[in-house]
């Protein structure tokens, strides 16, 4: 880039007409940024509701060269719609937006946490978020070819449909559903999930659960929009998934499933009739987000790379220094980069929801404590059982 770059603080709903329609050739003229949390839509909607939204307005020699919608923790800078942004980065056409760095000094703040950084960028670490293109033949083509790659899961895929099938009565799914009581339903289940596995409670803080009502009152704006997917047996809700949706992307974003009925993988089984009925439509990429189920492997044929970092502005520590992050430390056995990385992404899951110093402090404490009973869970396990290893 050449030229002096200058930045612009706004508030999302600031955003000029103007503004917009450049965003939008931006996000055209880019592949790399089809995801729909890229969407001016997204950025209005979030903007709306997450607490010190903005958007980081970049001029180069007075023409905009650049979007970058964010939010304001404590001393942190995040993506707009943080813990729940899957995808971020710099607006602007190929080539001409600022990199990570240079966003992080523009802004000035102590810290710029990101995720998935979609960007130039240098001291990140490369991460792979999995998804499925499908062919334009559609699902029966994407099918016929999984199932030859992977016979055996696929097959067993089959059998647990007719299982739940037989156990529980006739399978109905329904897609691009947008009521309010399936939403909380959802909400609910996700939390109790939440509690099970001994994670954060995104939901607990409200503005979550707000912005994912607020995004279901989006269809019709262009191409953007939020729905869910729901699958009966024997007109009892066994799974249901809420997704985002633009262009011909669409992003599983939130999944739960009635875990008595986990061996009959009603939440997969979901998805597959998700891609189905969203094929007919026109979809062709369904994003499944970061690996980690080993479901998703079985699924997914096309990656898409992106950066995670902290980038800590000049003359502080270059460590994750926060006491709250301290304490998630001290929770667990320091076994180097993983639980490092581990730690890390549990306290941004925290920050990006908690919006007060306290609340912040008090999910750290919460979340050591949870750290604590896993790990004397396990030091009784090797105990009773000295072939379990650590």
């Amino acid at each position: 880039m050449t030229g002096t770059l200058e930045v612009e603080i706004i508030r999302p709903e600031a955003l000029p007409p103007a503004d917009e329609t450049l965003w939008r050739a931006m996000l055209a003229a880019d592949p790399a940024l089809a995801s729909p949390y890229f969407r001016p839509e997204f950025t209005r909607v979030a903007g709306a509701i997450s607490p010190d939204a903005a958007v980081a307005v970049f001029k180069q020699d007075g023409k905009t060269v650049g979007f970058f919608p964010h939010q304001t923790r404590g001393g942190t800078i995040q993506p707009l719609g943080a813990p729940m942004n899957d995808y971020h980065g710099v607006v602007a056409f190929p080539g001409q937006g600022p990199d990570l760095e240079t966003v992080a000094r523009l802004l000035d703040a102590p810290r710029l946490r990101v995720s998935a950084w979609v960007g130039e960028a240098e001291a990140t670490e490369e991460r792979q978020t999995l998804m499925v293109s499908m062919p334009e033949d559609g699902f029966d083509v994407w099918y016929a070819e999984r199932r030859t790659t992977w016979g055996k899961y696929f097959k067993d895929k089959e059998r647990a449909r007719r299982s739940l099938e037989a156990e529980q009565g006739p399978i109905t799914v329904q897609r691009n559903l947008r009521d309010p009581a399936l939403l909380d339903q959802l909400i609910a289940l996700k939390r109790e999930q939440y509690k099970r596995t001994g994670r954060h409670d995104i939901f607990d803080c409200g503005w979550t659960a707000e912005l994912l009502h607020a995004l279901l009152k989006t269809e019709g704006e262009d191409d953007f929009g939020a729905s869910m997917a729901a699958m009966y047996a024997g007109g009892k809700l066994v799974a249901v998934e809420y997704s985002l949706h633009a262009g011909g992307r669409y992003h599983f974003w939130f999944p739960v499933y009635e875990p008595s009925l986990a061996r009959c993988s009603p939440g997969i089984l979901l998805s597959m009739d998700t891609m189905r009925l969203a094929s007919e439509v026109g979809y062709r990429v369904f994003d499944f987000g970061f690996g980690g189920e080993g479901y998703k492997k079985y699924f997914c044929n096309a990656v898409q790379t992106v950066r995670e970092a902290v980038v800590m502005r000049p003359g502080l520590s270059s460590g994750i220094s926060n006491a709250a992050v301290g304490l998630l430390n001290a929770a667990g056995k320091r076994r180097g980069d993983r639980l490092r990385t581990s730690v890390r992404r549990r306290w941004a899951a925290i920050e990006a929801c908690e919006t007060t110093s306290m609340d912040r402090l008090k999910g750290a404490v919460e979340a050591a404590q949870v750290a604590l009973s896993k790990g004397k869970a396990r030091a009784a396990q090797r105990l009773a059982d000295p072939a379990v290893s650590g």
